[in-house]
C-alpha cells in the first residue's frame, strides 16, 4: 500500500489547514521544492501536491512551482485544486504530473471530466470524494453541493472513473484517527481508493492496510508527517512489513 505524503500549496509555500479551513493554516516550509526532496529521500514513491489557492481562488500563482516540483523530481506526482477545463489538465500532464486530481470539474462540468478520461485514461484521471456530513464538498471545500458522497461516486463510476480520494473533511489536519465506517461504504466495488484525513501514526496506516484486497491502495498523510513521533521512512518499512 502507498503511503503518499502532502504537500499542499499556498502563496509559494508549504502549509497545512485544519479541515480545509484557510484561517487555521500552519506554514511548514517556504519551499515546497525542498519538502518534495526531502519526502523523496524518505523513500515516498508518490506524491500529492494540491494548489489551494487554486482550488479556493482559482489562481495560478503555484503553477510554475508545481511544474518545477513535476520537471525536476523523479517521482510519481498525482496534482490537484483548481484543476476544471481541459487546458490546465493538458497543461500539467505537460509538465509531468502522473496523474490528475478533478473535484469541482467533476460536479459541475462532467464534460471535462469525460473528456480527459476520453484522452488520459482511468488510470491517470483521479477524481476527489470530499465528504462533509455525507455530502460532497467543491471549491476548495466552502461550498457544500447538495449531492450525496453515494450519489457522487456513482455517477462518476458510471461516467468510468475507476480511482477516487476519499477524504473526511471533519478530520483533515485534526490528527483524530481516519473514517473507517466511512471509507468501508465504498470499499469492494471494483475501484481504487486513496484514504485522506486524520491519520494520526503508522498504526492508522497498518490498519487501513487491511482493506487492500477491498480496493484501497494507498493513503494520504499531512500533518502527522511533522509530529515529532513520526518518521516516514520507518513508517514505510513497517508498512511494507506488516
Amino acid at each position: 500500500m502507498l503511503i503518499i505524503p502532502a504537500i499542499d500549496i499556498r502563496n509559494g509555500k508549504s502549509v497545512r489547514l485544519k479541515q480545509g479551513k484557510v484561517e487555521n493554516e500552519t506554514i511548514h516550509s517556504d519551499s515546497p521544492f525542498e519538502t518534495a526532496k526531502l519526502w523523496k529521500s524518505k523513500g515516498a514513491k508518490r506524491l500529492h501536491i494540491v494548489d489551494l489557492d487554486g482550488a479556493i481562488d482559482n489562481s495560478d500563482i503555484n503553477i510554475p512551482l508545481i511544474q518545477k516540483i513535476c520537471n525536476e523530481l523523479e517521482i510519481k506526482i498525482e496534482v490537484g485544486g483548481g484543476i476544471r477545463d481541459i487546458k490546465k489538465i493538458d497543461f500539467l500532464f505537460n509538465a509531468g504530473a502522473e496523474y490528475v486530481i478533478l473535484g469541482t470539474a467533476a460536479i459541475q462540468n462532467p464534460t471535462t471530466l469525460k473528456e480527459a478520461l476520453d484522452k488520459y485514461g482511468d488510470e491517470k484521471i483521479i477524481v476527489a470524494l470530499d465528504v462533509k456530513d455525507g455530502k460532497v464538498a467543491i471549491k476548495g471545500w466552502k461550498t457544500v453541493a447538495e449531492t450525496s458522497a453515494e450519489e457522487f461516486i456513482t455517477k462518476m463510476q458510471k461516467l468510468g472513473i475507476k480511482e477516487f480520494i476519499y477524504t473526511d473533511i471533519s478530520r483533515d489536519g485534526m490528527l483524530s484517527g481516519p473514517n473507517f465506517n466511512g471509507l468501508k461504504s465504498f470499499l469492494n466495488r471494483g475501484l481504487r481508493i486513496i484514504a485522506s484525513g486524520g491519520i494520526k501514526n503508522v498504526n492508522d496506516i497498518i490498519e487501513l492496510k487491511k482493506y487492500e484486497g477491498s480496493g484501497l491502495i494507498g493513503a494520504i498523510i499531512g500533518k502527522v508527517l511533522y509530529t515529532d513521533n513520526f518518521d516516514l521512512k520507518k513508517a514505510i518499512e513497517e508498512v511494507e512489513n506488516a
